[in-house]
């Protein structure tokens, strides 16, 4: 059992923005965390988990770290229940690993591609959320949409902007991660589907 001050969720947010910040004032920090293939060759394996914790920039960071914290809580009770009270960090680790191993494959031999940040694990965190709760609201640039229509907006930018190929962003991961979280959720419990479908079904503004 991690014994800690904070929940899981908020942990995870505080070691993540000291580790970002940390990263972005030192380049020799960043170098050793980030996504970089070649690394691989060298054994450094604990890049698949890593280039979690570093971001971009200060946006990049707080976006990420946000959408965390609205949602990590809610779907840590669920996975808390699990391994020991490890389930919730074991899935957001997972969730990093998941979302950038098919980015790897891809680019394992480009020496000038590399990737960073957190939004895989959150995008794992955000699609199991929307198990529970399709039709919440959820607020994008202080707008309110429904959690299933951002789901499918989402999904949708994300294989646009992936094809176009001309972002910096890893969307790819964004949809690996939102993949996992789904299938992952509903392998632990898999009468969720049933649970979501139902909701599903019950649009509330008809």
């Amino acid at each position: 059992m991690l014994d800690l001050p904070f929940n899981h969720t908020v942990s995870l947010i505080l070691i993540t923005v000291v580790i970002s910040l940390l990263a972005l004032s030192r380049q020799n920090v960043m170098n050793r965390l980030i996504f970089w293939p070649p690394a691989m060759q060298r054994g450094q394996y604990d890049r698949f988990i890593t280039h979690g914790f570093v971001h971009a920039d200060g946006m990049h960071l707080l976006f990420n770290m946000i959408t965390l914290f609205f949602f990590g809580s809610i779907i840590e009770q669920f996975y808390r229940q699990y391994m020991y009270d490890l389930g919730f960090v074991l899935f957001y680790l997972g969730g990093l690993i998941a979302a950038i191993i098919p980015s790897y494959l891809k680019h394992k031999n480009d020496h000038r591609w590399a990737s960073l940040g957190a939004s895989g694990a959150v995008s794992a965190v955000l699609f199991a959320y929307i198990l529970f709760e399709p039709w919440k609201l959820i607020f994008v640039l202080f707008i309110p949409v429904p959690a299933i229509i951002f789901a499918v907006l989402y999904v949708a930018y994300s294989i646009w902007s992936a094809k176009r190929g001309n972002s910096h962003v890893n969307h790819s991961a964004h949809l690996w991660g939102a993949a996992y979280g789904i299938v992952m959720t509903l392998v632990i419990e898999p009468r969720l589907l049933g649970h979501f479908l139902t909701k599903l079904s019950q649009i509330p503004f008809f």
